[in-house]
């Protein structure tokens, strides 16, 4: 699967930028990038129908806790003031809001939220998680976005990613594509009898994307919001390389048989509709990942 797994992705970074626009390999903050002031805040207007559907301990509370893991940006990472920023936040921000709750976000260990969950310390888990079918059995998900793999190449020098032999790639440290997806495509180049894939990994996304822009690597591969991000924060240096694929969801996990499926169902749904959700995906750069219809429970493995 592409997306985020219990393994995790390690810490994906903003690009570290400095006058004139160049990206260094060195030099990002340890957990914290950008400042998130530059994405603007999309509202949302509580809907009283729609907030009728939160279970009452919850309404009561005024609020829902939510165990984040970070960094993983674009989705959620923290600024530089220390606030737990990103696209995920901003979504569930304007979910609540239509549900008239605040959001109390928790930073946890990925491995540890779904325990949570069940546990009942936090009311939902946001942190880039893929519904699974395996992850089903412990949670129920609200789906919210289709995340898959993405290439990446220099603007006008075209890589195909199904016919990368002998190219230098660029991948993050212990995420699928290093651990899973180039080896297999190498192993298939080899068995051609074609050079292989030359891969590079990073221990930070921060410094593939890097590589890429100064030429060092010839291709990048990432989850798919990652990627539109970082074409989007290059600045024209770096352009999509292919079609995304391996598409999986994303999804708000919550307790199983709990209510509050359905009402982070229904409100993302009117966020859809009316056009928010769209916004929102645009200001962060990650609307190819935008879903038409959320549903409750929609793993596809």
């Amino acid at each position: 699967m592409s997306v985020r797994t219990v393994l995790g992705r390690g810490a994906v970074k903003l690009l570290c930028t400095v006058a004139g626009g160049a990206l260094l390999l060195t030099g990002c903050a340890e957990n914290t990038e950008g400042d998130g002031a530059s994405v603007n805040k999309v509202s949302a207007e509580k809907v009283d129908a729609l907030a009728a559907a939160v279970p009452d301990k919850v309404k009561q509370a005024g609020k829902l806790v939510v165990g984040v893991n970070v960094p993983y940006q674009p989705n959620e990472y923290k600024d530089a003031g220390g606030k737990i920023v990103g696209f995920d936040v901003d979504l569930l921000d304007a979910v609540a809001s239509t549900l008239g709750l605040k959001v109390d976000y928790v930073e946890s260990s990925f491995e540890k939220i779904i325990p949570a969950i069940q546990a009942g310390t936090y009311d939902v888990g946001m942190s880039s998680i893929t519904d699974s079918r395996e992850r089903e059995q412990q949670v129920d998900f609200t789906t919210y976005f289709s995340a898959g793999i993405q290439w990446a190449q220099q603007t006008g020098k075209a890589v195909d990613p199904n016919n990368a032999c002998g190219k230098k790639v660029a991948v993050q440290s212990t995420t699928v594509e290093h651990t899973e997806e180039i080896p297999a495509k190498s192993a298939k180049c080899v068995a051609e009898g074609k050079p292989a894939i030359d891969m590079k990994a990073f221990d930070e996304q921060s410094a593939a994307t890097n590589a890429l822009v100064l030429g060092q690597v010839d291709a990048m591969s990432a989850d798919s919001p990652v990627t539109a991000y970082a074409v989007k924060q290059s600045e024209g240096k770096i352009e999509a390389a292919g079609p995304l694929f391996d598409s999986a969801p994303y999804g708000w996990a919550v307790q199983k048989t709990s209510p509050l499926a359905a009402a982070l169902q229904k409100a993302l749904q009117h966020l859809i509709d009316n056009g928010k959700y769209g916004e929102i995906t645009t200001n962060w750069g990650v609307q190819d990942g935008q879903i038409k219809t959320s549903v409750i429970n929609g793993a596809v493995s």
